[in-house]
């Protein structure tokens, strides 16, 4: 069990209020429960989801009812460990799986927590009360989430694990990509991570699409053997890919996925489209026998993307484009939302590692 500290009262922390109301706020920390271990955060990964909350006050069919804490791509260091001994002791840095899977009415594979009915993640305002996340100076969080890092892991790089969790398991849902050929459909951070990840499975080939230059780069630095304008619909079809992982969230881009496929090739769609119908060239799917998967967080594959940045045979380093102060946080988030010019942002709450 890790040492007991003097603990602090609370810190700053980054509050999603409304659309168009982003403030930095003193939340207090509150005693943490038996199971819950307190981490001094050290950077948060700004992701879709903060944006979306931020921006329209809403991520999907999750709608602010409250003032929410954002972020759940965090990494930090332990400041005192669980009292019930479980999970990493104090001193130990850390990364975080913000995943609590929970039942409910609807059935779902044992073995795929993430698609639980019930789960709650960091962050999250699926469900009222809304779930606090840790864009936050201290936070209380269930040992069960740690995950120690092991030694000459900056935490900066670390930072990126949640993401790239999230990238591993899309690709893991095409099956063996050995000596294939991948179509990534855009390139944003968890596009780029997907390149990296589809780069270590061995795929023989791997394109990279999307609207911006700077994102084409950061492709081509993490393992994309060739880029293409997203607006270069011949290319793209030319590229006839085994694989394609749709990472763009809109229809554009899926239907771009599906016109890059090969005949009997698989379509993993990761990246979330709006609520309702979406037009879809489901005919040109059928007739050429695709494969079109979903693709939802991640469960376990947060222990192998951390095995793999530990041995060198993931290269996500290039996915980080900016890092800004807690402070500055509604600068950073602006230029998050600027996918023309950015690719990872993070915060750093000013705990380095």
């Amino acid at each position: 069990m890790g040492g007991v500290h003097q603990l602090p009262a609370g810190g700053p922390a980054v509050v999603a209020h409304a659309a168009g109301d982003l403030r930095i706020e003193d939340v207090p920390l509150g005693t943490p429960a038996p199971e819950e271990a307190v981490v001094e955060v050290a950077y948060g990964g700004i992701c879709g989801s903060d944006l979306h909350y931020w921006l329209h006050g809403a991520a999907g069919e999750s709608i602010l009812k409250a003032p929410l804490v954002l972020g759940h791509e965090i990494v930090g260091t332990v400041l005192q460990g669980a009292a019930d001994g479980t999970g990493p002791a104090a001193g130990t840095p850390v990364a975080v799986h913000p995943a609590t899977p929970g039942p409910g009415a609807a059935r779902y594979p044992a073995d795929r927590p993430n698609l639980s009915p019930g789960c709650t993640y960091l962050g999250s305002a699926a469900r009222f009360p809304h779930t606090d996340g840790a864009f936050s100076r201290y936070v209380n969080l269930p040992a069960r989430m740690l995950r120690a890092l092991p030694a000459g892991l900056s935490l900066r790089t670390a930072a990126l694990i949640e993401p790239a969790s999230v990238a591993w398991h899309a690709v893991a849902r095409a099956g063996d990509v050995s000596g294939k050929t991948a179509l990534v459909i855009g390139s944003g951070p968890i596009g780029a991570l997907a390149v990296a990840v589809l780069k270590r499975a061995g795929a023989r080939r791997i394109v990279a699409v999307d609207m911006h230059a700077k994102p084409l780069d950061i492709a081509a630095a993490v393992g994309a053997d060739d880029v293409l304008a997203a607006s270069d619909a011949a290319a793209i079809a030319a590229v006839e890919a085994d694989v394609v992982i749709e990472s763009s969230g809109n229809h554009h881009g899926l239907a771009s996925a599906i016109q890059g496929a090969a005949r009997g090739g698989t379509v993993v769609m990761v990246g979330l489209l709006p609520a309702g119908p979406q037009p879809v060239l489901i005919s040109l799917a059928i007739t050429r026998e695709l494969e079109l998967k979903g693709s939802f967080r991640f469960n376990d594959e947060i222990d192998d993307v951390i095995t793999a940045l530990a041995d060198g045979t993931l290269l996500i380093d290039p996915v980080i484009t900016h890092e800004y102060p807690l402070e500055d946080a509604l600068e950073a988030f602006e230029m998050a939302r600027n996918s023309a010019e950015s690719g990872k942002v993070l915060l750093s709450f000013g705990a380095t590692g």
